[in-house]
């Protein structure tokens, strides 16, 4: 499980790089919980001296791995059929990953994660289950955030229908001590609430409660879990070499490739590991994207060919089980024109374990050498605030302010701040204008897309992904709200004014309320994006938002429009 590659023209100075973090002891004072290793200010030791439980968590787990095991086998033993898993963000995406990777396991429940606020999305998932025979699990950190608890409204009331007092007993909450979140599960009458740590930060919280109770329901062997979790700690140990250490390497060349310029982290990963690029995304984001600086993750992008790609690239590969020839034939050639990659082989998807703490380990190192503090997230408030606000206007008026749009159309409402630039009276022509403002070798194109997820939207994102790379050479991000927001949102308004953003939104099929709220769920989406749209411009980062009649039309409206980008070479 090591790590290796060709970066090319950055090697010397990534070496150099590495003997200095040695020299400084960088990885020893991360493991002694050394806060001044990332600031010297006080408000920001507080903040990292809370923060640092990640590195202790394998053995706190073990000591609960006994009783989640026990608990697993209850709920599978009482016939429960589906695990309904209500988070966001820290809490949703470690399950999210492991349910797309292992998927249904023979005789377990099916694990379903739901973090979108998108009411065909929530309708869906209805659908899906039987309250009677579903475990749903509330997880929220804070216990607050706005999406879990309004899922749990939803459900609960589901619930109570069929279940009426004794509905509590198909809820589990996993949060912090003392947290609404906890409140509310001893009112409910909850089944279960499992207290995590409170020193762990969410985006790497995978190896605690927050990933171990969702892998033990649907059937993961948590003890092997935390052995290989275990593997890698000794792995990026104190006493490991730091060119030995796959942390070091993997966090050495993020840090001291985007302070050169290649700051696009390219994550390639194969077969059942794909979606470890979703995790990934947050971890990297939310910790290096802030004070004007920070690492853009960009997963899920179609692979190209050298030619596609300009220098703003560190492209790194984890490939479990026998390597894709086709990924091998593509990294070859772009190492061949210089650009540099890093290649990590694992035996198999149970890996991923160890690739949590790896990666949590190297994005520590990573903000050392940025000089941030990779542990906060200033700038994740900013879209929550305008988004309440909007939600008490909606509670007072019935309704959701609008601006006035650029253009109108049919089929699209575009809006956005006026400028000579944007000023087309041909909507395709006003988004390849907006497109063609990122500049090639520096910025990237962000679709954040409030539409319901599905097989359909994601293959037209990827084709549009692709046509972007193709036609202007510019790295491409894409996230579905508000998922986003919990996710690459800091650095969208943290990070540097690299940017060009597009958000997507599409009148709703239906919509459904959240119970015991003046708002629906479809007032709640709207007043995200809007929140975040506003958040964006009151930065001003280069934004349009496209509103579509129909949402599928609208993506094959986006796809024909960047089909006739010209191409930049």
């Amino acid at each position: 499980m090591g790590i290796n590659g060709n970066l090319g023209e950055k090697a010397s100075f990534i070496d150099e790089e590495l003997s200095r973090i040695e020299e400084e002891r960088v990885v020893e004072r991360i493991w002694t919980k050394d806060v001044s290793l990332w600031k010297r200010e006080e408000e920001h030791q507080k903040i990292i001296r809370n923060a640092l439980g990640w590195l202790d968590v394998v053995a706190k787990m073990r000591a609960h791995a006994g009783e989640i095991e026990a608990f697993a086998r209850a709920i599978r033993d009482d016939g429960i059929e589906r695990i309904l898993l209500l988070g966001m963000g820290g809490s949703s995406l470690c399950p999210e990953v492991l349910r797309r990777t292992f998927g249904a396991l023979e005789g377990w429940p099916e694990l379903l994660v739901l973090d979108s606020t998108d009411p065909d999305t929530v309708a869906n998932f209805a659908s899906r289950i039987s309250p009677q025979s579903t475990l749903f699990v509330v997880s929220s950190k804070s216990g607050t955030t706005i999406e879990p608890l309004s899922f749990f409204k939803f459900f609960y009331e589901r619930a109570r229908e069929e279940r009426g007092e004794r509905a509590g007993h198909n809820f589990i909450a996993i949060t912090d001590p003392g947290t609404p979140l906890e409140r509310l599960a001893r009112e409910r009458s909850f089944r279960r609430t499992f207290t995590n740590p409170p020193d762990i930060g969410g985006r790497y919280s995978a190896l605690s409660l927050f990933g171990l109770v969702p892998a033990a329901l649907m059937g993961l062997d948590v003890a092997r879990a935390l052995e290989r979790a275990e593997a890698a700690m000794r792995a990026c140990g104190p006493d490991v070499p730091v060119r030995e250490n796959p942390a070091a390497r993997l966090g050495v060349a993020m840090g001291a490739c985007a302070r050169e310029g290649q700051d696009k982290l390219t994550l390639i990963a194969n077969g059942r590991i794909s979606s470890f690029g979703l995790w990934v995304e947050q971890l990297i984001a939310e910790s290096t994207g802030k004070e004007g600086v920070g690492i853009v993750p960009v997963a899920g992008e179609p692979l190209g060919e050298p030619e596609d790609y300009a220098d703003d690239r560190l492209f790194v590969a984890i490939q479990a089980g026998e390597p894709d020839e086709e990924i091998e034939r593509k990294l070859d050639a772009l190492a061949s024109r210089a650009h540099p990659i890093l290649k990590r082989s694992i035996s198999g998807a149970h890996e991923l374990w160890a690739e949590f703490f790896t990666w949590e380990m190297a994005t520590a190192i990573a903000g050392a050498l940025l000089g941030i503090d990779p542990f906060d997230q200033p700038n994740v408030q900013e879209s929550k605030d305008r988004t309440a606000a909007l939600l008490g206007q909606f509670a007072e008026t019935g309704d959701l302010p609008e601006e006035e749009p650029l253009l109108a159309t049919d089929e699209v409402l575009i809006y956005g701040p006026r400028s000579s630039d944007l000023d087309s009276d041909d909507a395709r022509e006003l988004i390849r204008r907006h497109l063609a403002q990122a500049r090639m070798g520096r910025d990237y194109i962000a679709l954040l897309v409030y539409l319901e997820e599905n097989e359909e939207h994601d293959a037209l994102l990827s084709e549009i992904r692709r046509h972007v790379l193709d036609r202007l050479r510019v790295a491409t991000t894409a996230g579905y709200g508000p998922r986003y927001l919990h996710s690459t949102g800091q650095l969208h308004k943290g990070g540097p004014d690299t940017g060009v953003f597009l958000l997507i939104t599409a009148d709703a099929r239906q919509d459904l309320p959240v119970p015991g709220e003046r708002y629906s769920f479809g007032a709640l989406e709207r007043a995200q994006a809007l929140g975040d749209f506003a958040a964006l411009l009151g930065r001003r980062r280069r934004a349009l938002r496209l509103h579509f009649r129909h949402d599928t039309g609208g993506l094959n409206f986006l796809l024909e429009a960047v089909q006739s980008l010209d191409r930049t070479r």
